[in-house]
């Protein structure tokens, strides 16, 4: 039998590694998007995989086109990654928080008792749920205190789904996946904001590279790695939740000195700060232990920090070189 899944938010980074994860295991793979004007199908075009996937426009805030999506394709997994996924515009969006990364948890939820009590549900949760973190590894029992309305809506995501699991007997699982990256991490994240700085840099196409606060520290694991765990949580005889992490730190500091030193520069010419680019509640440091999902789901990351920023400062070069070159190809970035 060939299984079916459902990926809300198919159009982005996870989305889209998800769906190419899942189509090389056999599944026949669907995907929601936002309502848009212009889609932007870019990530699942570079990837190879548009024309292999079902994909259909879902708004989260709307119940009936959610019911319709999942009854169209009769999904034995859902993975919800969907949301308001910039924290940084949070407070600039706070309604819409609630209401689609919050509420639109629960939707999905009904639907599946409508349509489906077996369909197992994946909930992407969040770093931002522990808000100031600490200066320890945050586990699966360190207390959540989000600090901006996008971390609160993922926390009555996470509730909510757990909710649904004790009291349905859903089987519905939370991944809390750490920071993680790849070249396909929009660049509104300081991220690929920086490797593609680094890239036109070097190029001769920018003169330098303006950051906020520097001494943030994060959990920084591959992407590719990471999606490969929610499908491992749907895997499992019993639903859980747990954390995807490094169990390691970088300060933004680093994740620029490193992307400069990939092409032989030194990031001390080319960064500037400005405090304007500083967040109104940022965080400082966020680690995460990993033991529970090495232990139960068999995963631990592959990918390290000097390998991650290589990959992402390389990836980030090489499309601006080619589009030097006249080429042409699905991009997220508007020369």
């Amino acid at each position: 039998m060939t299984k079916r899944a459902l990926i809300t938010g198919i159009t982005g980074q996870d989305g889209s590694y998800l769906a190419k994860f899942l189509l090389e295991k056999g599944y026949e793979v669907f995907g929601t998007y936002r309502k848009s004007t212009a889609p932007n199908f870019w990530r699942l075009q570079y990837l190879n995989i548009l024309e292999k996937v079902t994909s259909t426009c879902a708004d989260l805030s709307d119940f009936s086109a959610t019911f319709e999506a999942i009854k169209a394709c009769q999904p034995h997994e859902i993975y919800h990654l969907a949301a308001q996924t910039f924290s940084g515009t949070a407070f600039d969006h706070a309604v819409d928080a609630g209401e689609i990364t919050g509420l639109g948890v629960t939707r999905l939820l009904e639907v599946i008792m409508q349509i489906n009590p077996g369909i197992k549900f994946y909930q992407a949760s969040t770093i931002e749920l522990y808000g100031e973190g600490g200066t320890r590894p945050l586990t699966e029992d360190t207390p959540f205190k989000p600090v901006n309305p996008y971390a609160v809506a993922k926390l009555y995501g996470y509730w909510i789904a757990r909710i649904y699991r004790e009291r349905h007997g859903i089987f519905a699982c939370s991944g809390i996946l750490f920071n993680h990256e790849s070249p396909l991490r929009g660049p509104l994240f300081v991220t690929r904001k920086i490797s593609n700085a680094v890239a036109r840099i070097s190029l001769g196409l920018d003169k330098e590279l303006t950051l906020g606060n520097l001494n943030a520290k994060r959990d920084w694991g591959y992407a590719p790695e990471y999606v490969r765990s929610m499908w491992l949580m749907l895997q499992q005889e019993k639903p859980d939740d747990c954390i995807i992490a490094t169990n390691e730190t970088h300060a933004v500091r680093e994740f620029a000195e490193r992307a400069f030193n990939t092409v032989g520069l030194d990031w001390q010419k080319y960064v500037k700060t400005d405090e304007k680019l500083m967040r109104p509640a940022d965080v400082n440091f966020l680690q995460g232990d990993y033991s529970k999902a090495r232990d139960k789901l068999g995963w631990q990351p592959q990918v390290k920090f000097d390998q991650l920023v290589e990959i992402m400062v390389k990836a980030d070069l090489d499309r601006w070189q080619r589009w030097k070159g006249g080429e042409r190809f699905p991009w997220d970035i508007q020369p």
